[in-house]
C-alpha cells in the first residue's frame, strides 16, 4: 500500500491521541459544598475530545461537574477537518450560553487542543481553556509537527491503520493496550477500541486558522506522567509554551478516563479562579 508524504510522517512521528481516559502539590481538599462551587466563577463547561474518540471520554468527569452544579455538554467532533470541529464546538459554546447565559470554559484532551485554541477560544463567551494532556499549538504548528520534535517515535507508531480510500487513521486493539490506555482495565480497553473515532490526515496536520486563544485567555494544564503518545515531556513544554497554570498526573495519555475525579477538580478550580481576570 502506498502511504502518501503526510501519512509517513504521521507514522514516523507517531499520532495524536485521544479517546474517552497528583500531582505531588495537588491535593483534594476542597470543603466547600457544591452550591459555594457553581456560586463562583464559571458555570458553563465545554468538554471537547480527541482523535479516536467521542462525548463519552468524558463519562467519569460529566457526573462530577453536574453534581457540583456545572452545566456541561461533551461535544462529539467528526474528526472530518478542523473547520468542522470548530463548527460543533461553536454550535456548542451557543447552545450551553442560550440555554444558561453566562461565560464558558474550553476543556479539551489530546487534539481538543488544537480546537480549543482555534475559532472556539476565541469566541467572546470563553474565559479560560484547560488542557487535557492536549496539543497546543502556536501559529504554523499542528499536533503532527509537534509530535515530530521528540527526538523517538511514539509507541504507538507500529500499531496505526491508515485506510487510503478514506485517508482516516485507526489505532489497533494491540496498540489500545500497549500505548494508548496501557493503565485502564482490560474491558475499557476493549471498548475504547471498538468506539473510537477514526482521525481524518486534515486535522492531524491542521494549524490554527486564527491567533491560538491561549494568547489572550487564560490556561491550565494536566500533564500526563505515563503518556506514551504524546509523552510528558512535550507536553510539559506546551504547559510553559502557554504559561498554563499545571500539575501533572500519574495516568495514561486518557486521564480523565484513569482519574476522573482528580481531573473534574482540576477542571472545577479552573473554573473558580478565573473568575474576575
Amino acid at each position: 500500500m502506498k502511504i502518501g508524504k503526510v501519512i509517513r510522517e504521521v507514522l514516523s512521528a507517531g499520532l495524536l491521541l485521544t479517546a474517552g481516559f497528583h500531582n505531588v502539590g495537588y491535593a483534594q481538599q476542597n470543603p466547600e459544598s457544591s452550591q459555594d462551587k457553581a456560586s463562583r466563577g464559571v458555570r458553563n463547561i465545554v468538554l471537547v475530545h480527541g482523535a479516536w474518540a467521542d462525548g463519552s471520554s468524558w463519562s467519569g468527569v460529566i457526573p462530577l461537574l453536574e453534581k457540583d452544579g456545572y452545566h456541561v455538554i461533551a461535544v462529539q467532533l467528526p474528526l472530518t477537518s478542523l473547520a468542522d470541529d470548530d463548527a460543533v464546538t461553536e454550535r456548542a459554546i451557543a447552545r450551553i450560553t442560550t440555554a444558561y447565559p453566562g461565560p464558558v470554559l474550553l476543556v479539551g484532551h489530546s487534539y481538543g487542543g488544537v480546537v480549543i485554541g482555534d475559532t472556539p477560544g476565541n469566541d467572546a463567551n470563553v474565559v479560560g481553556l484547560v488542557y487535557v494532556a492536549a496539543f497546543a499549538p502556536d501559529t504554523g504548528e499542528s499536533a503532527l509537527s509537534l509530535l515530530g520534535t521528540l527526538k523517538t517515535p511514539s509507541p504507538l507508531t507500529p500499531f496505526l491503520n491508515f485506510d487510503p480510500a478514506f485517508q482516516f487513521v485507526t489505532i489497533s486493539a494491540q496498540g489500545v493496550a500497549e500505548a494508548f490506555a496501557q493503565d485502564l482495565p482490560k474491558p475499557e480497553q476493549a471498548l475504547l477500541t471498538v468506539t473510537q473515532g477514526p482521525a481524518s490526515v486534515a486535522v492531524l496536520s491542521a494549524t490554527p486558522t486564527v491567533t491560538p486563544a491561549w494568547r489572550t485567555k487564560p490556561s491550565w494544564f494536566i500533564v500526563a506522567a505515563q503518556d506514551k503518545a504524546i509523552t510528558a515531556g512535550l507536553e510539559e513544554q506546551m504547559a510553559q509554551k502557554i504559561n498554563a497554570t499545571t500539575i501533572t498526573l500519574p495516568t495514561c495519555h486518557l486521564a480523565m478516563l484513569q482519574e476522573p475525579r482528580r481531573v473534574a477538580q482540576f477542571i472545577e478550580q479552573a473554573a473558580t479562579s478565573v473568575e474576575g481576570r
